[in-house]
């Protein structure tokens, strides 16, 4: 029996790993997160703040049952140096809580991402590999895990590092989603009557670029906390392989019924910012899930990744060699994750009667 600590509960890579191991026999799961999950699930929810280590340290004393912990919890900040303090924070408060609670602790999983290698500071050596050199710090990743190497030394617990790259996977109401950013897009451009236009740079239409799928991740959870090879190592895990969104837009669009327009680099940001009152038109009419318009998506993610005017590539060949095989058509991925987004009323079902509203 084991029993997995699973801070982040509410985000994508958190209700991911949450539903994942709510499947796994002999698993017992503590969603740790300031809300409780809007989804179904076994998991038992301990609402705990990570940034207060005593409010952590009371709510998890008695657990001495905790044998795993995956931190896939984040706090975005203005800057990358204010974004070091309060998520090495919340790592370490979670990682001593436990630890100190629970003699059986015996594995940590982190949730780092390409930005390990700087994509957000611009173009970098692609495919990353897991050896590359570090960029020019700030970047709290690479303070999470000075801690847990220094912390693990001279413990009974290991750790290992997973770096996804634009994880697509079901979180209503968690706004840095893409799948949320291209779906909103999308009904709303075909509400108006639109073409499905690629709101970027031809040059980004253009250029390679992968995700990972959050369920494939979760899978990858499991394999890393059972796995020896894995203590202490960190891992590239995307779907496996390599695409350019001038290739996966017309399968968007053809999901859709939508015609494929020329790309064009409008702001999403600014464009999207009147549409508010649209949606709610929508959400009546098509009895969607009622959902404030400013928590569907972060149009400003949308921003970065259509006008990334170069690759953004790693490869996934060091845990291929350690024995994580798991790969997905991201093609498949997202038609899978747009019909539940249709089932779950977040996008209309009937796509045939979304016309001008």
């Amino acid at each position: 029996m084991k029993t997995v600590v699973v801070a982040g509960a509410v985000g994508i890579i958190g209700r991911a790993v949450i539903s994942h191991f709510d499947q796994v026999p002999n698993a017992k799961v503590i969603a740790v997160s300031r809300r409780k999950p809007d989804y179904p699930t076994k998991a038992e929810h301990i609402p705990v703040d990570l940034l207060d280590a005593e409010s952590c340290r009371a709510l998890l004393a008695n657990r001495n049952d905790i044998t795993h912990i995956v931190h896939a919890a984040y706090q975005e900040k203005q800057t990358q140096a204010e974004q070091v303090g309060p998520n090495l924070a919340m790592l370490e408060n979670l990682v001593r809580a436990v630890a100190d609670a629970s003699p059986r602790l015996r594995h940590v999983t982190l949730m780092q991402g390409t930005k390990a290698y700087g994509p957000h500071l611009g173009a970098f050596s692609t495919p990353a590999k897991e050896s590359d050199s570090r960029h020019m710090p700030p970047n709290f990743y690479y303070n999470q895990e000075d801690f847990l190497r220094a912390a693990s030394k001279e413990a009974s617990w290991t750790w290992t590092a997973l770096r996804p790259a634009g994880v697509i996977g079901m979180a209503v109401g968690n706004p840095m989603n893409l799948l949320m950013v291209i779906s909103v897009y999308a009904v709303i451009s075909k509400a108006l009557g639109l073409p499905l236009v690629f709101p970027g740079t031809w040059e980004s239409y253009q250029s390679l670029f992968q995700v990972t799928d959050a369920r494939l991740l979760a899978r990858a959870t499991e394999w890393a906390g059972e796995e020896p090879a894995c203590a202490g190592q960190t891992y590239n895990i995307t779907n496996g392989d390599f695409f350019r969104w001038s290739r996966v837009w017309p399968v968007i669009a053809k999901f859709f019924q939508m015609e494929v327009g020329a790309p064009l680099a409008i702001s999403l940001n600014e464009m999207m910012a009147d549409k508010g009152d649209l949606w709610s038109k929508l959400v009546d009419r098509f009895d969607l899930l009622p959902t404030a318009f400013e928590n569907l998506a972060r149009w400003g993610y949308g921003d970065f990744v259509f006008k990334a005017p170069y690759d953004n590539l790693s490869t996934t060949i060091k845990a291929r060699k350690a024995g994580f095989q798991d790969c997905i058509d991201t093609d498949e991925m997202f038609i899978e994750f747009f019909t539940m987004l249709q089932n779950a009323r977040v996008i209309p079902k009937d796509l045939s009667k979304l016309g001008p509203v």
